[in-house]
């Protein structure tokens, strides 16, 4: 039987792990001289407070080439999904590791999507295995499916994005008086955008994916949808709510953000994360 690999950054929840077992390869957060790995121990609610007192943000480090190596020393073949190869070099030390390992006994296949966006992908990875496709047939159906992930977060504050270097002082001064929540999404080419920048209330940002997700319905793939978020679990359970209300999702799954998906976009934040037919 073909083994699924992917990583920590999938933000898959323990219960979704074991059920679909799958393997997972942990990414690395290291803030105030300490390291950690990224996984349930580190949760976001810890993470943000020792950010704050810090004052600063975590780095975040992709598994090592050796670590890649012991994962994939497995028998029978494997295959693995990892977060972009625009936003870490993940994919990278994976391909080195399983070029060592040679015969071809792990695929590594660049997702081009982060969180779930990957958890989308490695399940359908997993429905695939169990129904006995070869590992061929599933690269193959991985590299066709990952264009159709779709994927978008509000985020409810510019501070993270500031202590990232992803704006200005300034920027990030205005966007709080002016109280605006950007909406990240996921570019075809594995690349982050900004694609709306909501003005107001934090539940008009809500109303916005909603919305999008609704103006999407016609197209989008009904088995499975996540809502995934950091360390705001009222407003999750709102939009599952929503989301169940609008459609016969057969799966509708809530997940927490995992700590270096959380470290770049800070507490509050919000998705929905889908893919199309």
């Amino acid at each position: 039987m073909v083994t699924i690999i992917t990583d920590s950054t999938a933000d898959l929840s323990p219960e979704l792990i074991e059920k679909y077992n799958i393997g997972v390869v942990p990414l690395w957060v290291t803030l105030a001289e300490q390291t950690f790995k990224d996984d349930m121990t580190v949760t976001a609610p810890k993470l943000f407070a020792l950010v704050e007192q810090a004052g600063v943000l975590p780095k975040t480090a992709a598994p090592s080439v050796a670590e890649f190596s012991k994962a994939f020393e497995l028998p029978g073949e494997s295959v693995y999904l990892g977060i972009s190869s625009c936003l870490s070099a993940s994919v990278a030390n994976a391909t080195s590791a399983a070029q060592a390992l040679g015969d071809g006994k792990v695929r590594v296949i660049d997702s081009l999507t982060l969180s779930t966006g990957i958890g989308l992908l490695a399940l359908k990875a997993a429905d695939l295995r169990d129904q006995g496709c070869s590992a061929d047939d599933i690269v193959r159906v991985m590299e066709a499916s990952r264009s159709k992930v779709r994927m978008s977060f509000v985020i409810d504050t510019m501070k993270y994005l500031y202590m990232g270097g992803r704006c200005t002082a300034l920027q990030s001064i205005v966007g709080g008086l002016l109280k605006i929540r950007p909406v990240i999404y996921g570019r075809p080419d594995g690349t982050l955008g900004v694609k709306d920048k909501v003005r107001g209330t934090r539940k008009r940002a809500l109303e916005s994916m909603l919305n999008d997700f609704q103006a999407n319905l016609p197209d989008i793939d009904l088995q499975r949808v996540f809502v995934t978020h950091a360390a705001c679990p009222e407003d999750a359970a709102y939009l599952a709510e929503r989301l169940k209300d609008m459609a016969p999702i057969e799966e509708l799954l809530v997940t927490e953000a995992g700590a270096v998906v959380s470290t770049h976009c800070g507490p509050a934040t919000i998705g929905i994360l889908y893919m199309l037919q």
